[in-house]
């Protein structure tokens, strides 16, 4: 019997057949398979499962491929990595400037590895009906800079109902993942679109930082059309299997302009004539995007800090 995973608690998963809702287990075999992941299983994955014996409970017996995922390195440190979704048609992440505070290292590693896995997203900054002067002329920087480059950028407002209904329609018809720091309005943002889910909220602390209040992945089926993945918040987000090499292809700007690069193995760094630095240069490549990627090829880990808003 083939299904939908649309919940995934780590040790339990959802899965929406055509007929009924059915709580799955794996079987051991997925666990010592090579398999690098904390999830072997995740919200998007298609799968064959087999009811058990004397119970309403189902066994996964097998996954499908995925056409993409959304993955990032584990904060369990005994695994690789950690798969969020699978088979994306568009992710939607959330930015708030401030309460709490997104930075563009974040941003641009999830545009990457996004990419990596050909992968649309749309930057939605939320909150904007709480920014002061200074928020908003932060905002509209980074606007300008992912907009230039392709991404397509909404002002929303959660609370205030600002621009969901033109967001209603970008979601029609596909499988839309929310992403972001936690505290920024993912759950928020689900409960506006579809009230009756009413999923759990919380304030943000008086420190500015979010909380979890969404603990796994689920996915839930739209009266529009369509479905939407609600994600626990991400703290950071390390990019998984990228060589060096091929970094800057995922940096959508860098792409266009590498061929004008003396060398076509440029990393961008020191080499003589090459056209990225000389973009950034000139102002026409954002120096944080370019910061950002000389963090990831060096293996660096994000660093957050206040002059992270210097463009």
């Amino acid at each position: 019997m083939q299904g939908l995973v649309i919940k995934s608690t780590g040790s339990w998963y959802v899965v929406k057949t055509r007929d009924e809702i059915v709580n799955c287990r794996i079987k051991g075999k997925f666990r010592i398979q090579g398999i690098k992941n904390t999830n072997p299983v995740t919200v998007g994955d298609i799968v064959d499962i087999e009811m058990e014996e004397n119970a309403n409970t189902g066994i996964i017996n097998n996954i499908y491929n995925r056409r993409n995922y959304i993955i990032r390195k584990s904060v369990n440190l005994s695994k690789q990595t950690h798969i969020i979704a699978s088979n994306i048609d568009q992710v939607f992440l959330l930015i708030t400037i401030d309460n709490p505070r997104t930075f563009t290292g974040f941003v641009d590693r999830f545009l990457a590895s996004a990419r990596a896995y050909k992968i649309p997203v749309i930057l939605l900054f939320n909150k904007i009906d709480s920014y002061n002067k200074e928020c908003i002329e932060i905002k509209e920087k980074l606007k300008g800079i992912y907009s230039k480059i392709g991404y397509l950028c909404l002002d929303i407002s959660a609370t205030k109902k600002i621009n969901i209904e033109p967001l209603k329609v970008l979601m029609q018809s596909k499988v839309s993942l929310f992403a972001g720091h936690s505290g920024v309005g993912k759950s928020t943002l689900v409960n506006t679109i579809y009230p009756k889910l009413q999923l759990k909220t919380e304030e943000i602390s008086k420190h500015k930082q979010g909380k979890h209040t969404t603990t796994f992945a689920e996915m839930f089926a739209l009266p529009f059309g369509g479905y939407i993945i609600d994600t626990p918040g991400i703290k950071g987000f390390g990019v998984v299997d990228f060589e060096k090499d091929e970094v800057g292809d995922y940096f959508i700007e860098f792409f266009k302009l590498k061929q004008y690069c003396k060398f076509n193995n440029c990393l961008h760094l020191k080499e003589p004539k090459c056209a990225i630095k000389k973009a950034v240069e000139n102002g026409e490549i954002a120096t944080s995007r370019y910061r950002n990627y000389l963090q990831i090829i060096n293996g660096k880990s994000e660093h957050y800090r206040v002059s992270d808003f210097e463009f």
